[in-house]
């Protein structure tokens, strides 16, 4: 438990960021998840709709600390990928 007043503010400052952070985090994960819905429904015109609405959002999450920015880039790469090898 916080003792001083500086690690008691910051313990406040903590559980704001958290309730933030936890919105961002499953915002991206249900635009993730809205594209790989599409995917499996099989209809490319809507998996690509849905990663064009999903991309901005997953790079947010890297800019704002939710992902790394590598893994923010590799989920849009292999979603991109099954996109691309549905009419294959």
């Amino acid at each position: 438990m916080a003792n001083s007043p500086s690690a008691k503010k910051r313990a406040r400052q903590i559980d704001r960021r958290t309730v933030v952070n936890k919105a961002r985090r499953s915002r991206v994960r249900t635009f993730i998840r809205k594209v790989e819905e599409a995917i499996v429904s099989g209809d490319q015109g809507a998996a690509l709709e849905a990663l064009r609405v999903a991309q901005p959002e997953i790079i947010r999450g890297a800019n704002k600390g939710i992902l790394h920015a590598n893994t923010a880039s590799r989920k849009v790469s292999r979603l991109h990928h099954r996109i691309n090898t549905m009419t294959a």
